[in-house]
C-alpha cells in the first residue's frame, strides 16, 4: 500500500488506516478475538496506521489494540485520544492529560504514543495549555506528533503556535461534508487530514438496515440519518452509488473510501471493522481510481453531503 505524510512534522502512515472504536463501543456487542484478527489482518495487507482512545471502553479498547500489534508494533503507528471523563463531559486539564497519557501507554504496552490527540475542544482550558503539556510528552520521548479532534480553526491556529498539530481528525465521508470549510487552514499550516466514519457509519456499506434492527447498544438507532424519512432518502443515494461502484467492479464501501483519497494525499481515512473480510475490501479501495466523470456522477447523487444532522441534538459547532 502506498503511504502518506500527515503534516510536516515527518508523520507518514499507509493511505488508509485503521479504527478500532467499533471492536468496544457503539455498534453493538464487541468481540476480542474478531478484533484482534480484523487488525492483525490489516497489517498483513500494509496498513500501518491504528486509532483507539482511552474513551473506547477506558483502557479496554486500548488494550486490545496493543496486544493485536504487539508483533508489529515497531512497524506501525499508533494514535489514541485524552479528553473526555466517564460522564462523557469533557477534561483535558495538564494534570488529567497525564494520567490518561500514562494509563494508555500501560494499556497500550508501549514506550511511547505516536500520535496524541485531544478528543475534543475542551472549552474550560486554554488549548495552549494543552498544547504544552503534549509538548512535554513529545519532548520526553513518549509522544511523537500531537492531533486535535473536532477542533476549529481558532483552536487549530492556537495550538499550532505552541506545538506544531500534524494531524486534525474529524467525521468526513459522502455523508458529512462540514469540515471542509476547514481545508484552507490545513492546508496553510501544513497538517493532515484523518476522516473517521469514512463510511457514513456504515451506511455506506450497503448494509443499512432500520434504525430499530439495531441492538440496544448500536447508536444507530438513535442516528438522524437512519431515522424515517432521512433513512430512505439515504438509502436511494447509497443504491445509485452502488449502481456506479458496480461499473468499476467496485463495492460502494470502495467507492466511498476512493472518493475520499480523491479529496487530497493529505487524508488518511480509517474505516473500522470488526471482520478481517471488511479489512480486505477496505484496503483494496486503495487500488480503485476515480476519473472526473465518476467524481461528477458522485456529487450529482449526493451533492451536499447525506440526509440528517450527524447526531441526535444537531450538528456541534466547532470551537
Amino acid at each position: 500500500m502506498k503511504q502518506r505524510h500527515l503534516g510536516r512534522q515527518g508523520l507518514v502512515t499507509s493511505e488508509i488506516g485503521y479504527g478500532a472504536m467499533g471492536i468496544s463501543l457503539a455498534y453493538g456487542p464487541g468481540d476480542k478475538q474478531e478484533g484482534i484478527a480484523a487488525i492483525r489482518r490489516a497489517h498483513d495487507l500494509g496498513v500501518s496506521f491504528f486509532d483507539t482512545a482511552e474513551l473506547y471502553g477506558w483502557g479496554e479498547n486500548e488494550k486490545i489494540v496493543g496486544e493485536a500489534v504487539a508483533p508489529f508494533r515497531d512497524d506501525i503507528v499508533i494514535a489514541t485520544k485524552f479528553g473526555f471523563t466517564h460522564d462523557y463531559g469533557h477534561d483535558s486539564r495538564p494534570e488529567h492529560i497525564r494520567e490518561v497519557v500514562e494509563n494508555s501507554l500501560r494499556y497500550l504496552g508501549v514506550d511511547h504514543i505516536d500520535v496524541l490527540y485531544q478528543h475534543r475542544v475542551d472549552t474550560t482550558v486554554p488549548i495552549e495549555d494543552v498544547a504544552g503539556t503534549v509538548k512535554e510528552f513529545i519532548d520526553a520521548g513518549k509522544v511523537k506528533y500531537f492531533g486535535l479532534s473536532e477542533a476549529g480553526p481558532e483552536t487549530i491556529r492556537r495550538a499550532h503556535a505552541v506545538q506544531p498539530v500534524s494531524v486534525l481528525q474529524t467525521e468526513y465521508s459522502l455523508f458529512e461534508r462540514d469540515v471542509e470549510v476547514l481545508f484552507p487552514t490545513l492546508t496553510e499550516l501544513g497538517i493532515g487530514f484523518v476522516p473517521y466514519s469514512p463510511l457514513g457509519r456504515g451506511f455506506l456499506t450497503g448494509a443499512a438496515k432500520p434504525a430499530t434492527d439495531y441492538d440496544e447498544s448500536d447508536m444507530r438507532r438513535h442516528d438522524p440519518r437512519w431515522q424515517p424519512g432521512n433513512y430512505e432518502k439515504n438509502l436511494e443515494a447509497t443504491r445509485l452509488l452502488t449502481d456506479l461502484a458496480a461499473t468499476k467492479d467496485a463495492t460502494v464501501s470502495q467507492l466511498a473510501l476512493a472518493w475520499l483519497l480523491a479529496q487530497g494525499q493529505q487524508i488518511v481515512p480509517i474505516p473500522g471493522t470488526r471482520s478481517p473480510a471488511r479489512v480486505e475490501e477496505n484496503t483494496a479501495a486503495a487500488d480503485l481510481a476515480l476519473t472526473p466523470a465518476d467524481l461528477e456522477r458522485i456529487q450529482e447523487i449526493l451533492p451536499t453531503g447525506g440526509f440528517g444532522a450527524r447526531y441526535a441534538g444537531g450538528t456541534p459547532v466547532w470551537e
